[in-house]
């Protein structure tokens, strides 16, 4: 996928998951959508997100402090994701906690292993970081996938 130029109309499948997918791949996914958005790319990249054992709301301190970068993930809801919907994707980026099942097809999934802090229940400084750190490496992950001329 490194090797798509701005002529290709190939289209990617993106997934953003965590147990809860009620944080971090929240996050992940809005900051993605964003991401494409900017990059022009909205007809190329599609975005899912879930977790394997998902909350009911994602948590009021991640919604607090993505408000402060300008998104609204108020009427966002958590939602599970299949090993199905994984083995459809070209690229995985899991936040650390994510046991996937992907089976035989692992080897054709981009699976990106983030390992960062859960922010359920830290304070909003704690949680300002793991946001900033989302978001660069949603960034990464475009610049990797799409680079510039």
């Amino acid at each position: 996928m490194s090797d798509a130029d701005s002529d290709s109309d190939e289209r990617i499948r993106l997934a953003f998951v965590c147990v809860q997918n009620a944080g971090r791949s929240q996050m992940a996914t809005a900051f993605a959508e964003r991401e494409r958005d900017r990059r022009g790319l909205e007809d190329r990249v599609e975005i899912l997100t879930g977790g394997t054992h998902p909350a009911e709301a994602v948590h009021d301190e991640v919604i607090a402090v993505m408000r402060e970068a300008g998104i609204d993930l108020a009427d966002r809801t958590p939602r599970e994701i299949s090993p199905a919907e994984l083995r459809s994707c070209d690229a995985v980026a899991t936040m650390g906690c994510s046991t996937l099942e992907l089976g035989d097809a692992a080897t054709a999934v981009d699976i990106r292993e983030w390992a960062l802090p859960d922010p359920d229940g830290e304070d909003r400084a704690r949680v300002r970081e793991i946001r900033d750190e989302v978001d660069r490496r949603v960034v990464a992950l475009f610049d990797d996938l799409y680079p510039s001329d």
